[in-house]
């Protein structure tokens, strides 16, 4: 090998040693990683404002009677101090429980549905096929759309004489109307439908990216030895994919819980707040009956409430990696 091939390794010039020196010198450190923590220092600070002093202000408004209806301005609230009275008032109010019910009875069966279908739908594009790209940006499209947006698409698709009964009348062969938005029922299903519609195509991705992370090697031994697609799924893709399913399913289920736009712009919460979720409960307490620190408390009870349920679901992901 001849000289002219060896390169020496870069060295730091002079002039640029020193200007570190300098600034580290200027900061009053010698360690150039204390040095680092001290310049991303004011974006940890405004990052924790960001979300400290909101939490924090709900927790004050929360132990407190304080509504704009009453008078002064909200960092007085501690005039109005009732020593948590409403969080009392929230456990023992059946239309919290109710609005929570009928929440985790659209996410129990949303997102299950959700997870079957974006599961599904991995597995299809995991092969090739004409059109595989112009099929994932269409199967990827409800998810780019705004809540609101969807929710008043489908608030015009589920009317009585929308296009969805027109569908049916087509297929049926006689007149069908069905009273999507004024039957309880039906109008807890549409509510369903639209979120499903909406939130397939994140399930979708999540699981398509970790079939596509699975390693192949394992895939072909296992063909080799003849095992089938389903032993291959049960004993090799299910528990590899494990972490990925907990995952998907915690942040849909995260997600899920908060439903807002959809259901308040295709049924206001009706019919007789069949469809009122906790969201647009907290809503109607909080601007309608104008009792914030009630809301800031039922708000505060459910971030408890899905903190324990997220910690609990994620335990699996821990123990693994302990075990690792």
């Amino acid at each position: 090998m001849t000289q002219s091939m060896i390169k020496p390794a870069p060295v730091e010039s002079s002039a640029e040693a020193e200007s570190s020196r300098g600034w580290l010198h200027l900061l009053g450190q010698r360690d150039p990683r204390r040095f680092a923590s001290v310049l991303i220092l004011p974006a940890q600070l405004l990052l924790m404002a960001i979300v400290v002093f909101p939490l924090v202000t709900e927790v004050y408004i929360s132990l407190t009677g304080w509504s704009p209806t009453r008078g002064g301005d909200w960092w007085k609230a501690y005039q109005f101090w009732d020593w948590g009275l409403n969080y009392a008032e929230t456990l023992w109010d059946s239309d919290f429980w109710q609005a929570m019910w009928r929440t985790l009875i659209i996410v129990g069966v949303a997102v299950p549905l959700e997870f079957l279908l974006g599961l599904g739908l991995a597995f299809l594009f995991l092969e090739e096929f004409p059109g595989k790209r112009i099929f994932h940006t269409a199967l990827l499209t409800p998810m780019m759309i705004v809540p609101a947006v969807a929710g008043y698409m489908f608030f015009m698709l589920f009317q009585g004489n929308g296009p969805i009964n027109s569908i049916l009348t087509m297929i049926s062969g006689s007149q069908v109307v069905i009273p999507w938005l004024s039957n309880g029922t039906m109008a807890m299903l549409a509510s369903i439908i639209a979120e499903v519609w909406q939130w397939t195509p994140l399930m979708f991705l999540i699981l398509l990216s970790g079939l596509v992370g699975l390693p192949e090697d394992q895939m072909r031994a296992a063909t080799i030895l003849g095992a089938s697609f389903w032993q291959k799924f049960r004993y090799l893709m299910l528990p590899m994919l494990k972490p990925v399913i907990i995952i998907a399913l915690v942040i849909r289920f995260m997600e899920a819980i908060k439903i807002f736009d959809a259901i308040f712009l295709m049924t206001g919460g009706g019919p007789a707040r069949a469809t009122e979720t906790i969201s647009i409960f907290m809503y109607r307490v909080a601007f309608q009956n104008v009792r914030w620190s009630y809301a800031a408390a039922s708000a505060i009870i459910i971030l408890v409430l899905m903190t324990i349920v997220a910690s609990y679901a994620l335990r699996p992901l821990q123990v693994s990696n302990d075990n690792s």
